[in-house]
């Protein structure tokens, strides 16, 4: 304990700098935690969290009241988180590599900071873009082929037209993690592979790729936390709650959100951010465990 404290002192300068930091870690994301409370509970606003009265298990029976309809968004959550997954980071990365080896980089700087733009643009905002290029009467898409598509009722083409708008607004800003990587690897490899009579596709195969894949597998890593998480502003908003896309649309968060907007609860939020997190939490372990057997490295811890 004396080590503690003569630790302590010893280093006070550097604990000083870092505790507005730690504060604000501290209130902003583990204070609320008490709130998860509330998941056990029905909450009553005369009463406050804790004096309200224990319900149990009953808000998690909020998301399994009706099992094919749990079935079918529990389903849709994985299904758009696997596809967004896999189609964005092969994107991401593709992306930054032909960025990086632009010959003009006074282009390639001027193309990055436009590829990022569309992550500051809301999904309130996105919803009028999409719905300017899919309207059945005055839509882009149907003036220019003559068609009559009805898209706000054919469920068919969404999981399509999510993924374009999932890849529009982000695949430009995730790219630059990869970018910051390419930026440091040594030049000397490069040039020694060329010497070595490599080409460009050989050099990014076999110098680029292998450099990438500590990143990527952390970003995976890292986003296999949120698989049971989806962006409720595109597939609640974007979407428009549409009755008749539900079957393909549907997922945890805008089920939610339906639900709530209808019979505010905060124990079903509560309970269902809970579920989350504990999959979530129990997926992302056994991910590092077996990133870990494979490649210590690469593991997040």
């Amino acid at each position: 304990m004396k080590g503690f404290f003569r630790n302590t002192w010893k280093h006070r300068a550097h604990i000083i700098m870092a505790l507005p930091a730690f504060l604000v870690l501290f209130f902003i994301m583990y204070v609320p935690m008490g709130g998860l409370v509330l998941a056990f509970k029905k909450f009553d606003y005369q009463l406050g969290i804790f004096k309200s009265p224990w319900v149990g298990m009953k808000n998690f029976e909020f998301l399994t009241a009706s099992t094919g309809q749990f079935v079918s968004f529990t389903r849709n959550t994985i299904l758009y988180y696997l596809l967004f997954t896999i189609v964005g980071t092969f994107l991401n990365v593709t992306l930054a590599i032909a960025i990086d080896q632009l010959i003009f980089k006074k282009l390639a700087k001027t193309l990055q900071t436009i590829m990022i733009v569309p992550v500051f643009i809301s999904y309130a905002a996105v919803q009028f873009i999409v719905y300017a290029f899919i309207d059945t009467r005055n839509g882009i898409i149907n003036n220019t082929f003559g068609t009559s598509t009805r898209f706000y009722m054919t469920a068919g083409l969404w999981p399509i037209i999510l993924l374009i708008v999932k890849i529009w607004k982000d695949t430009g800003y995730g790219s630059v993690l990869y970018m910051s990587v390419l930026a440091g690897i040594d030049a000397e490899l490069y040039e020694a592979a060329e010497i070595d009579g490599a080409n460009k596709w050989q050099c990014i195969w076999h110098i680029t790729l292998p450099s990438l894949i500590p990143m990527i597998t952390v970003m995976l890593l890292l986003s296999v936390g949120n698989v049971m998480r989806s962006d409720t502003g595109l597939f609640y908003q974007v979407t428009r709650h549409s009755g008749g896309l539900l079957d393909t649309t549907e997922v945890i968060d805008s089920y939610v959100l339906g639900a709530i907007l209808g019979n505010p609860n905060f124990g079903y939020t509560a309970a269902t951010t809970l579920f989350q997190s504990v999959v979530g939490l129990l997926l992302m372990l056994f991910a590092n465990f077996s990133v870990r057997k494979i490649e210590p490295e690469n593991a997040l811890f």
